[in-house]
């Protein structure tokens, strides 16, 4: 993980070089098929030679927020680029990235643009809550895969999304990790939610366990803006020894700059959505000190993560981050369900979905195997703390003094 500036433009510079990873693709008008498009690139025999199928992947390429979305868009297309190049399939995969901001409001165009694509065969994404909320119903219908690096609100699984799983535990899980985290060092907690989908969700989720657990909880609600000093003011004069933001990254930096503005001197944390670069580069000086709960490795210090870090590093000239390594077990995962899938001739989204069910997938981040509802059936929620304008791990939560 980073601080510069400079290398979240990095990021975004190699974003656009893969941008257009789709290439050209064939489109009809049947949400339902999925065939491949002819290439003659790919080797092998079989039913699927010379085929190339596409997976696409959506979520925030552009907003406050996009640095998440392309901390996992480059996982998806460096996924892709090996899975080419490897040899080990007898088909060729292209990317289809679609942008949906982070907001529920781009979020139905985005998987427009997806769905419509009869050559789409499975996604990966989306990659917010609330995006999530706003198109799962419609990929639904279309039968089609998704694998979410990073889409974390409970009720997801439980909304009649069928087609929808997720390889990270859920904001149940880990505000119920966070919260019994803080209760075991705090008797007075200050919860801001950003009133998203996502924030709001395991916002819900920390505050009814801590009250739960005996801690005085004091809580607001704030849209994301550009001036947190009134928040700020109010999390200092509550006296509470600790505040706990349930948003995202660049809003998260603002948050922690205006605390230290008014001299807060309590324990702060965020959750999932704010531990990235972003984050860093946003708060500055303010951010040292400052913890995160994730259902997220870090791919940097993980042994199991170091042939990837190495190759991203290659790639994109910056170390991979926040749910870059869940993305790119998401996108293998997907490739793998379609080799599964084109064993009994050309894959379809239905066969490709019924694969996903299947999975046994040994990634870098976890076992992607799902239970029945889509959620991952193994999953960990680390501890982080920014030192010297570095994240770092800390470790399982639940070890954590």
């Amino acid at each position: 993980m980073t601080s510069a500036v400079a290398l979240a433009a990095a990021g975004a510079l190699a974003l656009t070089g893969c941008g257009s990873s789709g290439g050209g693709s064939k489109k009809s008008g049947g949400l339902g098929g999925g065939g491949g498009s002819s290439s003659s690139a790919a080797g092998g025999g079989g039913a699927t030679s010379g085929k190339t199928y596409k997976i696409g992947f959506q979520g925030a390429l552009s907003g406050d927020n996009k640095q998440l979305g392309i901390n996992e868009v480059n996982a998806f297309n460096l996924a892709i680029q090996q899975a080419n190049s490897s040899g080990k399939y007898n088909f060729k995969i292209a990317g289809e990235p679609s942008d949906d901001g982070g907001t529920n409001n781009q979020a139905p165009a985005a998987a427009a643009k997806l769905i419509q694509d009869a050559s789409v065969l499975g996604v990966v994404g989306p990659a917010f809550s609330g995006p999530t909320t706003a198109t799962g119903a419609k990929y639904a219908q279309a039968s089609m895969a998704l694998i979410s690096p990073s889409a974390t609100n409970e009720t997801l699984t439980k909304s009649g999304y069928t087609t929808f799983h997720r390889i990270v535990p859920t904001d149940g899980v880990e505000g119920l990790a966070t919260a019994d985290y803080l209760a075991k060092k705090f008797k007075t907690v200050f919860v801001v939610d950003d009133k998203s989908t996502y924030g709001a969700g395991v916002g819900d989720v920390v505050r009814a366990e801590l009250k739960k657990k005996g801690v005085k909880v004091s809580s607001q609600g704030i849209a994301p803006t550009s001036d947190y000093s009134a928040i700020a003011q109010t999390v200092k004069s509550s006296g509470d020894q600790a505040m706990y933001y349930a948003g995202y990254d660049a809003q998260a930096g603002l948050l922690a700059k205006a605390l230290k503005a008014v001299s807060y001197t309590g324990f702060e944390i965020s959750g999932n959505g704010g531990k990235s670069s972003i984050f860093t580069s946003t708060a500055g000086s303010a951010g040292n000190g400052y913890y995160f709960a994730c259902g997220c490795l870090d791919a940097v210090t993980a042994p199991a993560a170091a042939a990837f870090t190495k190759a991203y590093q290659a790639k994109y000239n910056t170390p991979p981050s926040t749910y870059s390594p869940e993305a790119y077990d998401a996108t293998n995962a997907l490739i793998t369900a379609i080799a599964t899938a084109a064993k009994s001739g050309t894959p379809t989204r239905q066969s490709v979905e019924s694969a996903v069910n299947g999975l046994n997938y040994q990634g870098i981040t976890t076992t992607v195997k799902f239970q029945k509802s889509g959620e991952v059936a193994q999953a960990t929620v680390n501890l982080y703390e920014q030192k010297n304008g570095k994240i770092d791990l800390l470790g399982d939560i639940t070890q954590q003094k």
